[in-house]
């Protein structure tokens, strides 16, 4: 065996090869969170989209979510392991060993495939939004038009069908390619049905991306009401949008552009109560949730029925951390609160448009 060989072997042993590659993706991260413009450039321009098109290629053909199937196969695993460590059927440091060479797979896994998207720059300097202090006149604008935007939108949604939905939101986000600055089509986005839909549930999680597999999942418990804006949100994360507050401006963006009125007022009902809580501190908060017509207020009273009922306390509150803290270790500071984040990308949006 040569010198260098030799060296290589001391330095890179094969057993500790994943870890090696696990600190080369680390030092990537930090560079990306330097260089966002390149991170943007580079990777959700450029190699991004081939690997949600390779990826949402094959796992468009099943019908049911591999995400859930891989964790729920990781657990069932974890357990006989554990099951197998008391009763000293395999070795403590070689299954520790081999749990992390696994984890780290899967850290790495991740970044490569989607988590490069959380270091992009965020969408107000991508699509150029004014800068600085927002007027609070503005926001007493952009609510009273949300609240007349509601109320000539509201219909019944109880017809809804959701293959109409899949398409008509394909269209708009189709259309509003160019002003969203996202590649399409990016791949397919075939939405799946979550697997523990009840589960998931009683801890609020209403839908979620899965990247490892490049699966947009939709809770089978939603809504009407929610449905249309719940899967634009998810496709939103499929297009590279990482923070949840851009996933939520795309879907107000999608869904209120487009002629079907289903998606329309999809977009305005849930705008309309991220405003109403902004709106809280006014003092003639009342007031404004007394323009809303009397269906409007009917539809938020009964989605938010509907969810207390499926609710349980201890799992939502240990989802909400969990979520808090996984977005906070991705460079979104405001953890769960950036999903209410959608009202000044929104206040942000008007007043673009009105200088225009």
């Amino acid at each position: 065996m040569s010198y260098w060989r030799k060296v290589r072997g001391f330095l890179f042993p094969t057993r500790y090869l994943v870890f090696w590659v696990a600190a080369v993706v680390f030092l990537i991260t930090r560079l990306a969170i330097r260089f966002p413009q390149l991170t943007d450039d580079w990777y959700s321009h450029r190699l991004y989209p081939v690997i949600a098109t390779v990826l949402s290629f094959f796992s468009r053909f099943v019908p049911f979510s591999l995400w859930d199937i891989f964790w729920t196969a990781f657990v069932l695993a974890a357990i006989v392991v554990i099951l197998l460590l008391i009763f000293r059927k395999i070795r403590f440091t070689t299954t520790l060993r081999k749990t992390l060479q696994f984890l780290v797979i899967l850290y790495s896994y991740f970044y490569l495939v989607w988590g490069f998207n959380y270091f992009r720059p965020s969408i107000e300097n991508r699509l150029h939004f004014p800068s600085g202090k927002l007027p609070d006149s503005l926001f007493i604008k952009t609510l009273d038009t949300l609240i007349a935007q509601t109320n000539a939108s509201w219909m019944e949604m109880d017809s809804l069908k959701k293959a109409d939905m899949n398409t008509a939101i394909e269209a708009s986000y189709k259309a509003n390619a160019d002003f969203l600055q996202i590649t399409y089509p990016n791949g397919y986005r075939r939405p799946k049905t979550m697997l523990y839909s009840g589960l998931f549930a009683k801890s609020g999680v209403s839908g979620y991306f899965g990247p490892f597999f490049n699966e947009v999942h939709i809770n089978g418990k939603l809504l009407p009401t929610e449905y249309p804006f719940v899967l634009a949100h998810e496709k939103a994360h499929q297009f590279g949008m990482a923070r949840e507050s851009e996933a939520n401006f795309c879907a107000y963006v999608v869904c209120s552009t487009s002629s079907n009125p289903y998606l329309r007022y999809s977009a305005n009902f849930n705008l309309i109560q991220y405003f109403l809580v902004d709106a809280l501190p006014l003092k003639n908060y009342r007031d404004y949730v007394k323009k809303l017509r009397p269906e409007v207020v009917a539809d938020i009273r009964a989605e938010q029925k509907y969810w207390r009922a499926l609710r349980n306390e201890k799992l939502d509150r240990i989802q909400t951390a969990a979520n808090d803290a996984y977005l906070k270790s991705n460079n979104i500071k405001q953890g769960t609160l950036n999903y209410n984040q959608v009202v000044e990308l929104v206040l942000r949006w008007y007043e673009q448009k009105e200088k225009h």
